[in-house]
């Protein structure tokens, strides 16, 4: 099956089945589609249009639907839903999709969606969701799975699974509890199907158990799958008892809004936006960090009048000064930006020290390579000795210290609880400008005995 590809033909033609009100060939049109898809159409149509399509539509596919559309989108359209009809697209969708769209709602619209949902221990769940944070395991979960009893025998356990099987969409794992539904372990589909009827299930499941709890941060939650690849995982509340599990497509969603706020803070962008958002929005996220790059060119315009006098004489150190604060930020940014994306992964190990340390070796033997080309050519365009001496030297100690900076930073930040991220970008690039400008022309003075 060929990967469906929005078109403008395909959207036209929606669009014109819309005005003409021809609901057949909008159904047959969509019969066959995802709900990924469909989400993908209605991202594309006026709001008027979109709200037709969801009444149309069935909804044991609008409601995916809903989970998958932009967010702006799918506020207007839930405004103009009356509270049975969410409550209606939330009966069809697992607890963890519902939870999201219903904190969208005032809580005034959500207490009347939940009290129209007619499955009541559908809508207990819901509420039970929503106690727990939404950066947590226990907000990212949902509440259907497969679990048995390891005192069930294999006839029982398989008549208990096919009746809930009928609330799960998909099976990833068969979780084994015991009478207090404390987690006990897993079950394997092979163990399952080799097993006697009359052999209980505490005689063949697996003890070994991944498992996260209830108030674990939900990045870390992320680690954890990732370094054991798994496409769910079960979470336990303070008693370890199973309350519900996580799949991989929850965790996708997690590691993709981590790395669009880490990108945006590398960038200098203060809040979480989007290209769409209006001009003011985005004139706020993207101010503060321009302030603190026009202050910090500020500064070196303030240092390098501090050496009028080594500038008047010797020009060419002038010319120089772009290069130098560019390799200071380029040289800051990447031992930031590889920081970072350790820290992100759990991949940086041992003391601040030895991390700096290796950073330092790193940068010097960056540094002296570049400063050896840089000195040929300055020689080699002027032919002064001393100034090509002197621009090279303070090549190599700007870049030492640019990666030195570039590595403590997020290091310090991250050992103080604050998200590293925003260490780079502007606030690098800024500060190692001022410090290698600074440094630049206090190793020229030296050099040139001025």
């Amino acid at each position: 099956m060929q990967p469906f590809k929005l078109t403008e033909e395909f959207l036209a033609k929606v669009r014109l089945l819309i005005e003409g009100i021809n609901e057949s060939e909008l159904l047959a049109l969509f019969e066959e589609l995802h709900y990924a898809d469909i989400a993908e159409i209605i991202n594309e149509l006026e709001t008027p249009e979109a709200i037709y399509l969801i009444r149309l539509l069935d909804s044991e596919r609008t409601g995916d639907v809903l989970t998958e559309l932009d967010e702006d989108l799918r506020e207007e359209i839930l405004a103009e839903l009356s509270a049975a009809e969410i409550a209606t697209e939330l009966s069809e969708i697992d607890t963890d999709d519902a939870v999201d769209i219903i904190t969208e709602l005032s809580e005034d619209l959500a207490k009347e969606v939940i009290s129209e949902i007619e499955d009541r221990e559908h809508a207990a769940e819901i509420l039970e969701l929503m106690r727990y944070g939404e950066d947590t395991a226990g907000g990212l979960m949902a509440k259907e799975l497969i679990q048995v009893n390891e005192n069930w025998n294999i006839t029982t356990c398989v008549r208990e699974m096919r009746a809930q099987a009928e609330y799960v969409t998909r099976v990833h794992s068969i979780y084994v509890v015991d009478d207090n539904h404390v987690l006990k372990g897993r079950l394997s589909l092979k163990d399952l199907l080799t097993s006697p009827n009359d052999a209980h299930i505490k005689d063949v499941y697996i003890p070994k158990v991944d498992y996260v709890g209830v108030h674990e941060k939900s990045e870390e939650v992320a680690k954890v799958m990732a370094k054991y690849d798994l496409e769910a995982i079960p979470v336990v509340d303070e008693m370890n008892r199973l309350v519900g599990r996580i799949t991989i497509d929850d965790i996708v969603d997690v590691i993709r809004e981590e790395a669009d706020k880490d990108y945006q803070q590398m960038a200098g962008i203060t809040q979480d936006v989007e290209a769409d958002d209006s001009i003011l929005d985005l004139t706020r996220a993207r101010l503060p960090w321009l302030v603190v790059g026009l202050i910090g060119g500020l500064g070196a315009a303030m240092i390098m009048g501090g050496f009028e006098d080594i500038i008047s004489e010797h020009a060419i150190l002038f010319f120089f000064t772009p290069l130098i604060a560019a390799m200071a930020g380029n040289v800051g940014v990447q031992s930031s930006a590889i920081i970072v994306q350790g820290i992100a992964n759990d991949d940086i190990k041992g003391s601040i020290a030895s991390r700096l340390s290796k950073e330092m070796l790193l940068a010097l033997f960056n540094g002296v390579i570049l400063a050896v080309l840089l000195f040929a050519s300055t020689w080699l365009w002027k032919g002064h000795l001393l100034s090509a001496l002197a621009i090279s030297l303070s090549l190599i100690v700007v870049i030492v210290m640019a990666g030195l900076i570039g590595t403590f930073i997020p290091l310090f930040l991250n050992k103080r609880g604050i998200d590293p991220a925003v260490a780079t970008g502007p606030f690098i690039t800024t500060s190692n400008d001022i410090f290698g400008i600074l440094i630049y022309f206090w190793m020229a003075k030296i050099i040139l005995g001025i």
